[in-house]
Formats: C-alpha cells, structure tokens, sequence
C-alpha cells in the first residue's frame, strides 16, 4: 500500500494518460468531461427545448461512466488514501502568498487560500468576482471554446487539432493574467 500512498513520478501519470489517450483514439471516442453536463441535461429532457441538446445520449454513456469512476476515485484517494503530512509546496508558491497579503493562510494538506475560497468572501468585491464572475467565465469559457481544459489540452491535443491548441494557448494566456494581474489587483482593493 505503500506505493499507492506516495506520489507517483510524472512519467507514470504521463504514460498512463497517453495510453488513454489512444485506446480512446483507437476506439474513435473523444474525451471532454465538460460535454457530461450537456449529456445529463438531454437525458432529462433538454431536446424538448433546444436542438443544441436534442442528440442520442445514450452513445455518450461512456463519459457519462468515465465521470462516475473519476468522482469515486477522487473520493476514495481523498476519503482512504491521504497523508496527514503537508504536501510539499514550492517557496514561491508562498512568496506569492505573502504579497497577496495571505500570508499563512494555506493549511497543511490544502492547495487553496481558505480565506480567499469560502462562501463568506461572497461580501467582498474580490470574492464576487473571483467565485461568481470566476465561475461563469469557466462555463461560459467551456462552452465557446467547445470543451473544457482538459478535453482540449488532452483529447484535442493528442487528436492534434489546431482549434485546441489555440484553446490551450488562450487558457494559458487567460492563467497568466489571472494570477499575475487580476488576483493581485483585486486582493489589493
């Protein structure tokens, strides 16, 4: 159980996404977990009112499945296999912590800022922006670019179609200035 309690080297996920990758290729399906939300709504009857969501679902159940798996295995990994050490964060992911003014805000084993991720920053300009204007630019973003980050970064990619590297570009360009301008500019206001 060990090996399953440690970090796996990048190579390892990097291998097994591209084997995916392919079997997914091979067997003429696309990845996007973003087209779920489009399949449950015509599943529950979203073709009455739009042609958009008047389609077979039934030949997207696969993903349908595929998101299930990838819920439960997130919530087995979090539930039954997580350190109770810290995870090991670089230093500058904390210097840029300290001149957003959330120095020490970081709890061993999160990822996030809970004072700038929780429902009561919801009173403040910068919490409305980043959770409710954050939040519908990701699915506004999603459904123009035709898919979401990781259908475009790696299906589109590995299927080498030139609309999702553009994708990608502008997502890393839209990252880029999210926290390098905006999230400062905001958590100095």
């Amino acid at each position: 159980m060990d090996i399953i309690h440690q970090p796996w080297p990048w190579y390892v996920g990097g291998t097994a996404i591209a084997a995916i990758m392919f079997l997914l290729i091979f067997s003429g399906k696309e990845f996007g977990f973003s087209d779920n939300l489009r399949t449950i709504v015509c599943m529950c009857g979203g073709g009455k009112f739009s042609k958009f969501l008047d389609f077979d679902w039934k030949q997207r159940l696969w993903n349908l499945t595929f998101m299930a798996g990838t819920l439960l295995g997130g919530w087995i990994a979090y539930t039954y296999m997580r350190s109770e050490e810290p995870m090991q964060l670089s230093s500058s992911f904390f210097s840029t912590l300290d001149s957003w003014g959330l120095t020490g805000d970081v709890k061993p084993g999160e990822l996030i800022p809970e004072s700038l991720f929780n429902f009561g920053q919801l009173g403040s300009i910068a919490g409305i922006v980043i959770i409710i204007f954050g939040g519908f630019f990701v699915g506004f973003g999603a459904r123009y670019a035709g898919g979401c980050t990781s259908g475009h970064a790696i299906s589109g990619l590995s299927n080498l179609q030139l609309p999702s590297l553009i994708a990608v570009i502008g997502f890393f360009i839209g990252g880029l200035f999210v926290s390098n301008i905006l999230y400062p500019w905001l958590l100095n206001l």
